[in-house]
């Protein structure tokens, strides 16, 4: 197990850091969707900081076996939308973007205290990663991620049956392939993806010259 084979506190930081991430991802798209038109979240009770109102089983277990996981999807019905197209993009951009708002947040400690404590830093750089790899991952534009929700729209209608249909299947066959035989064809994108992403929120966060680097 992935988490298993960490310090111990490496898994606290890792659990606690995928609770915010996970929490704030979700509850962002309730509350845009909310803000759209669409009530149906937040009559869920999904608009909410409680992780509990947002973990999936399966996305947990995952966490600890792979190292990600994901929470239970937000329900969505369009048709409230004042405008379906821009409401179902904005809702499904919202998880990334708070993810990224977050990690930012998170980087400021970071750059401007000289001196944090190894525990505290410890929880800071896991969580910080943990936001950023959780956004890079949902823009995948491949359905039931995110990016592939910002898509769906925008196609043809003749083709959204497929793009739905086969997109958990590409997805999750890519994920059992890499798992199965220790290949890297979903990190080989990721990981650089993740570095800058990484990169730029750091160097963000140093504008101004206030950095002790």
């Amino acid at each position: 197990m992935f988490l298993l084979q960490l310090p111990l506190i490496e898994i606290a930081a890792w659990i606690i850091g995928f609770l915010l991430a996970l929490s704030v991802h979700e509850a962002a798209h309730a509350w845009v969707a909310d803000l759209l038109g669409d009530p149906t979240a937040r009559l869920a009770g999904r608009v909410t900081l409680d992780p509990r109102a947002h973990l999936d089983p399966a996305g947990t277990l995952f966490l600890f076996f792979a190292g990600f996981g994901w929470g239970r999807p937000v329900p969505v019905h369009s048709h409230n939308f004042q405008h379906k197209i821009a409401g179902e993009i904005l809702t499904a951009l919202a998880g990334p973007a708070a993810n990224l708002i977050f990690a930012f947040l998170l980087a400021l400690p970071l750059t401007f205290f000289f001196s944090i404590d190894s525990t505290l830093l410890t929880f800071l750089q896991t969580a910080l990663y943990i936001n950023i790899a959780l956004a890079v991952f949902n823009l995948i534009p491949v359905f039931p991620l995110d990016g592939g929700n910002m898509v769906a729209p925008l196609l043809p209608i003749r083709w959204q049956d497929a793009f739905f249909h086969y997109g958990p299947i590409v997805l999750f066959s890519v994920i059992a392939i890499d798992w199965v035989f220790k290949t890297s064809i979903l990190w080989s994108f990721l990981g650089p993806a993740i570095d800058i992403v990484y990169a730029v929120i750091m160097l963000a966060t140093r504008f101004g010259g206030l950095s002790p680097l």
